[in-house]
């Protein structure tokens, strides 16, 4: 049974009718460009196969009554009634998305609605915008508003950031808003301009979870942040997405050796993002791998947001003559990593890699080949 089957059959045996409407809306993985986002830089995500499915009917008195299959609960809000979180829940993401369309002048109404997904929470594949781009799109078919990703996916990210006090950059909701089949996305996280980019030809990406998860991220996360920002203030720059090479260059001595290394890191990220579009729109898969393979060291050396399970995956996959290169993907201490790897040779790649990985970390790999798909949509009626 799909996804989408399970929620509908589940909402018919809650509710006592068929949902008027589905909407499914997809997790992520970022090809390159990692913790350039909050720095106003570049990124190449593509939206997932994997994603959070609702199933749901609108409601006449403005109250959203959501069944979780997931998390085997129930809950229940009143749109004029949204009080913000003091420990957050799977519910207040839904409370959030409201809280932040309302904010924005749009008018809402309630639904009833059965949800599940297939989104690792806590693997770095974004199962939060997933649920956030859904309930967005459940309040669109509702409510009757103009649908639009941009908008919707600031929305979300306002209601990750005001609502439920997480400090993440546009990337998660924008390319869970606006993925496209078959297609990364090049994400100008200043201008928010899209530009959809094609794999090379013969190639597909590879989910590699470590099946560890990441521990103290928030307050690592904010450390980089705040190292980040530094660095630009050093430069006199609004980000460092403002500072090129050669300037970085001319007075990294001027800079303590932590910052230093956190800046090295998001200004040649932001160049082999660049790089990489260029490589993919030129179908070259080498050249695209060895930037992954930069990308990883750099994250390892100078960002330090690696973990020995990371690396002993990564390893693993950049042994294998089949993968062209790997590197760790999200905020990192732990959870996936991503591989662009022969699709001709796809599954045995992965049969080696969790002989590997297991040999290497004593952990069991979960590996996931993947496409790039659609963003949040409506899939029933």
């Amino acid at each position: 049974m799909t996804l989408q089957q399970k929620v509908q059959a589940q909402f018919q045996a809650a509710f006592g009718a068929a949902p008027a409407f589905i909407v499914r809306a997809p997790g992520r993985v970022n090809l390159i460009g990692e913790h350039t986002d909050y720095n106003d830089g570049f990124v190449m995500p593509l939206a997932i196969a994997r994603a959070t499915y609702i199933a749901l009917r609108p409601r006449a008195d403005g109250i959203v009554k959501a069944i979780s299959l997931d998390m085997r609960q129930r809950r229940a809000f009143a749109l004029d009634a949204l009080q913000p979180p003091t420990a957050p829940a799977w519910s207040d993401y839904l409370g959030g998305v409201a809280w932040a369309l309302q904010e924005r002048g749009y008018v809402l109404k309630g639904w009833d609605g059965v949800i599940s997904g297939d989104v690792p929470i806590g693997s770095g594949l974004s199962s939060s915008a997933a649920l956030e781009l859904a309930a967005a799109r459940a309040f669109y078919c509702v409510s009757n508003f103009e649908w639009a990703a941009v908008p919707m996916a600031l929305a979300c990210q306002a209601a990750e950031n005001e609502w439920l006090g997480v400090n993440c950059g546009i990337m998660d909701q924008l390319i869970s808003a606006a993925g496209i089949e078959d297609r990364a996305l090049l994400i100008d996280c200043r201008s928010l301009e899209l530009q959809a980019v094609p794999l090379p030809a013969g190639t597909v990406v590879v989910i590699l979870d470590t099946n560890t998860r990441r521990g103290l991220v928030d307050s690592k996360y904010n450390e980089r942040r705040q190292q980040c920002e530094a660095a630009a203030r050093h430069f006199g720059a609004a980000a460092l997405r403002d500072v090129d090479a050669g300037a970085f260059a001319a007075r990294a001595q001027e800079l303590d050796p932590i910052t230093r290394a956190r800046a090295r890191h998001v200004i040649s990220e932001n160049a082999r993002v660049l790089n990489a579009r260029a490589a993919m729109l030129a179908n070259d898969a080498e050249t695209l791998g060895k930037l992954m393979i930069a990308s990883h060291i750099s994250l390892r050396d100078d960002f330090e947001v690696s973990s020995p399970a990371l690396d002993a995956i990564v390893d693993c996959a950049n042994d294998d003559p089949n993968c062209f290169g790997a590197r760790m993907t999200g905020a990192g201490f732990g959870g996936c990593a991503v591989a662009l790897v022969r699709a001709a040779a796809a599954d045995s790649f992965a049969e080696r890699l969790r002989a590997c990985y297991r040999s290497a970390s004593g952990h069991e790999a979960a590996i996931a080949i993947t496409r790039a798909s659609r963003g949040a949509e409506t899939v029933f009626p």
